[in-house]
């Protein structure tokens, strides 16, 4: 796989069990730095759940280094969704109202998941946070057999190689990460995603912890957790768990 110019280094794989394992592996050396394979064979996504990784799609994984105070580093989810949203938008020029985030950090295009993205973190040498942002983004083909809709963006009509992609995500990330200036601009972040949201003000349904709860997506509150309004009129906020459209199958 041939790279487009990419300003952060990059270590490439013809095939690799994980770019995010590889990632985590490496969280003493020199960072920013991207993990990148052609192929993964242990790909996953969310509470462990296996990520299919095929040949034609990106698989990379930012290794970031004291990104910012432990307290703002969940706040990299929307970081993430908002520089993927943003690449997307750069490489294909795709109608904004084809294109939406779902809580907490889905890109959607035409109501159909297009990527995965995975934060993870460890301990680098002299205790210095380390945080892996994994993204799996849907160039040329998605999985058929999910329990929720997902597409690619040669289904949705802009064939899209990898090397592209990765190269408008590293531009992306770059500014979205200044913005949120290690977590003093998050404002400005929560913002930038709430614009870009997709099913606020919609009723939806949250399962988390064995429980499902209905209500209405109303808000994020200012650390970026769901705030749902339940039927009785109770507002319940989330900072985990699995959005589903409360009349429809889940995405």
């Amino acid at each position: 796989m041939a790279l487009a110019p990419v300003a952060t280094p990059v270590v490439l794989f013809e095939t690799v069990g994980s770019t995010n394992q590889e990632a985590l592996a490496q969280a003493g050396g020199s960072a920013p730095r991207w993990f990148v394979a052609r192929r993964q064979t242990g790909g996953r996504g969310r509470r462990g759940r296996p990520w299919a990784s095929e040949p034609g799609n990106l698989y990379a994984s930012l290794l970031l280094v004291d990104a910012g105070p432990p307290a703002h580093q969940p706040e990299l989810c929307f970081v993430a969704a908002l520089a993927l949203h943003d690449a997307v938008r750069a490489i294909t020029g795709i109608d904004p109202l084809r294109i939406g985030l779902k809580w907490p950090n889905d890109v959607m295009v035409d109501g159909a998941k297009l990527a995965g993205i995975l934060l993870e973190g460890a301990m680098g040498p002299a205790g210095r946070s380390a945080t892996v942002v994994g993204f799996g983004v849907n160039c040329a083909h998605h999985p058929a057999e999910t329990p929720y809709p997902t597409t690619d963006l040669a289904a949705a009509g802009f064939p899209t190689d990898p090397p592209s992609m990765l190269a408008a995500l590293d531009a992306a990330m770059r500014e979205r990460l200044g913005e949120w200036s290690r977590g003093a601009g998050f404002s400005l972040t929560r913002e930038a995603w709430l614009r870009r949201a997709s099913g606020l003000g919609r009723a939806a349904t949250v399962r988390t912890g064995g429980r499902e709860v209905e209500g209405v997506f109303e808000a994020l509150d200012f650390s970026g957790a769901m705030v749902l309004r339940r039927a009785d009129g109770v507002r319940e906020t989330f900072s985990a768990g699995d959005v589903f459209p409360s009349s429809a199958a889940p995405v």
